[in-house]
């Protein structure tokens, strides 16, 4: 449709960095396919452009930008920000010259925002899912109907994600409601005890490695979890220093300050702890999760 060398699906991950998960290019272009970039290759200021002018065209990163003069008499400095043909950053126009890239046209994929969502926009309750990227490796101009065609495509590519995407929570909140039902009954007719004794138990409302309860001084535990001594003592540090507060959630101990996380090893690392009474603390726990990513880019 567009004829570029290089077409490229670029998805958002939850802690902003990205990645290619879908490519088409000419065969004699390096693939990019699988590679991850970190989240500072495209800032947030230019993540919150996207969201307001949805398609950003480049036809050569290294023609000489044409100044723009304003008039004396307008006040306010004059913005470039909603226009679609308007020279590159200078780093920006050097990094797709170190990608062998000289013209590109980028898309935003823009989907309903979640209710707790801070990374979107209010004024028009989207946030960004991804970017459809084009690279080519020699100067190239899309006219306007052929940038409309492709910018409608990508709105109805971003419908159906935003579908699947609802979808998906929608079946998830499902579960946990569910869940939650046969919990909460155990907890009328039993002690707390049953919800980590029975079935459907507390690791089934949420996705963890191990849940652990500590009820009138005795440990249940569940799963990949600390011993019962090293529950009990982070019991006694969460009611020390966090007990002005219901509970408890971090993605590694350490970072949050306990200071016998080091003698928990791989096996715990992330954890969220909940308050059921002054002294009684529900428990869930990760393991530490080692993953192996390729990053494009330069290797340092």
């Amino acid at each position: 449709l567009t004829g570029y060398d290089r077409v490229m699906v670029y998805k958002f991950h939850e802690d902003e960095h990205g990645e290619v998960i879908s490519e088409y290019r000419t065969p004699d272009m390096e693939p990019y396919l699988g590679l991850h970039y970190p989240a500072t290759d495209i800032p947030q200021a230019s993540r919150f452009l996207f969201l307001k002018n949805r398609v950003r065209m480049i036809c050569d990163c290294l023609a000489t930008p044409v100044k723009v003069i304003q008039g004396k008499k307008w006040a306010q400095p004059l913005s470039l920000g909603g226009s679609i043909l308007r020279a590159p950053h200078g780093c920006h126009a050097l990094y797709m010259a170190n990608m062998g890239s000289i013209a590109s046209l980028v898309m935003a994929v823009a989907i309903n925002e979640d209710e707790d969502e801070v990374k979107s926009d209010p004024s028009t309750g989207k946030r960004l899912w991804g970017l459809v990227v084009c690279h080519h490796t020699s100067s190239r101009f899309i006219p306007f109907p052929l940038r409309y065609a492709c910018e409608l495509l990508v709105q109805v590519f971003g419908i159906q994600i935003n579908k699947e995407v609802e979808l998906a929570a929608q079946i998830r909140e499902s579960h946990i409601l569910r869940i939650q039902t046969v919990l909460c009954d155990m907890l009328l007719r039993d002690s707390p005890v049953a919800i980590v004794t029975q079935s459907p138990n507390v690791m089934d409302l949420v996705k963890c490695d191990g849940a652990a309860l500590y009820y009138k001084g005795q440990v249940w535990l569940l799963g990949i979890t600390p011993t019962e001594e090293q529950i009990k003592n982070i019991t006694q540090w969460l009611l020390k220093y966090h007990g002005s507060t219901k509970g408890l959630s971090t993605d590694s101990l350490m970072e949050a300050g306990y200071p016998g996380a080091s003698e928990l090893g791989d096996a715990v690392c992330g954890m969220a702890a909940v308050r059921i009474s002054s002294k009684d603390v529900l428990f869930w726990f990760r393991s530490h999760t080692a993953k192996e990513i390729k990053w494009g880019g330069a290797k340092h």
